[in-house]
């Protein structure tokens, strides 16, 4: 069985990106309980070990069963495309009470027991309690397990959607579709894209105009999540690529040929832009101010070795083929 989001004329020009620091919460406190999900982040578990044991996270647990309904309002899609955890945890602090209880009912019924535990009925007999804690315990653990590694989180998913939408621009929706997970496919005759599930649960969703909104996430793997019911926006969220070097130190052996070449300090931007980034993301990945970066990124953008584009709010920097080769050591044409 699957999910299915069945396409009208209108949608098709309505798929956008979106990055979600809420989202990367909720999963991040979902792969603490997921050993399955652990092995890409093995780095960041012993990183933020001793902050999660200060957190009581069994609330937010209960309501992400591993199979069946997780509650949709304690990480609703982003209003917009790089919408801040203060704005996303605003949407979740002012659910309606009644409709949160009902979301919750229906994630504590699909795990045997849940409804009748202590902490099921304790959910569930004050809403508007529960509404305001959960968000508490949310904001506590975007502190504690994601806000310190946000800049290099936001860096491999920005190169994700940047990766992505040249997809998009070179061969459309069914190239894009092609390469997000394998158990993601495109029926261009019927306009339906289908996630395929191991579970017995059918569900189908007409867009409606509302269009797809797609996001990458680092946590999410080896899965991809989808099935928002209205009022939420239609929404994918697929794993990230690049995970698998996402906890990897900054490559501290940039060629000394290139070092003599651009300055020791220029020569490591450059060899940090191993993926499209922002000033920000390379300042925190290097240690630097950004006005420092920023300088450094204008020389090697005049020197023809750095390309840049604008994204929303930001501007990311990727390198030129000549600058590629640099980095790499390779002799230069």
């Amino acid at each position: 069985m699957g999910l299915l989001h069945h396409f009208g004329h209108e949608d098709l020009l309505r798929c956008r990106f979106a990055l979600s620091p809420l989202w990367e919460t909720q999963e991040a406190v979902r792969t603490l309980k997921r050993p399955d999900r652990q092995g890409y982040h093995l780095p960041w578990l012993r990183g933020i070990r001793a902050a999660a044991a200060g957190l009581d996270l069994r609330p937010l647990w209960l309501l992400m069963p591993r199979r069946g309904h997780s509650t949709d309002f304690i990480s609703p899609p982003p209003s917009g495309p790089g919408a801040s955890f203060a704005e996303e945890l605003a949407l979740v602090r002012a659910a309606d009470p009644a409709e949160a209880r009902e979301d919750m009912r229906r994630s504590l019924a699909c795990t045997p027991g849940a409804l009748d535990s202590a902490l099921g009925r304790y959910l569930l007999e004050d809403p508007a309690r529960s509404v305001r804690e959960l968000a508490d315990l949310l904001e506590r653990a975007w502190s504690a397990l994601v806000e310190p590694h946000w800049p290099r989180l936001r860096a491999l998913l920005e190169a994700d959607v940047l990766f992505h939408s040249r997809r998009l621009a070179a061969g459309g929706l069914e190239a894009l579709f092609d390469g997000l997970h394998p158990d993601l496919s495109w029926d261009s005759a019927s306009l339906t894209l289908t996630i395929e599930r191991p579970s017995p649960t059918h569900h189908e969703r007409v867009l409606g105009g509302q269009g797809l909104l797609l996001m990458p996430s680092a946590f999410v793997w080896p899965q991809i999540a989808g099935g928002f019911d209205p009022p939420w926006q239609p929404t994918v969220v697929y794993a990230a690529r690049g995970i698998g070097a996402l906890w990897t130190p900054v490559r501290q052996d940039t060629p000394a040929a290139l070092a003599r070449r651009r300055g020791r300090a220029r020569a490591d931007v450059l060899c940090a832009l191993e993926e499209p980034a922002s000033t920000t993301a390379l300042a925190h990945r290097l240690g630097l101010a950004p006005s420092t970066v920023s300088a450094h990124l204008r020389v090697l953008q005049d020197a023809g070795l750095l390309i840049s584009a604008r994204h929303g709010h930001q501007v990311r920097y990727e390198r030129t083929p000549l600058a590629i080769a640099l980095a790499s050591g390779t002799p230069a044409a």
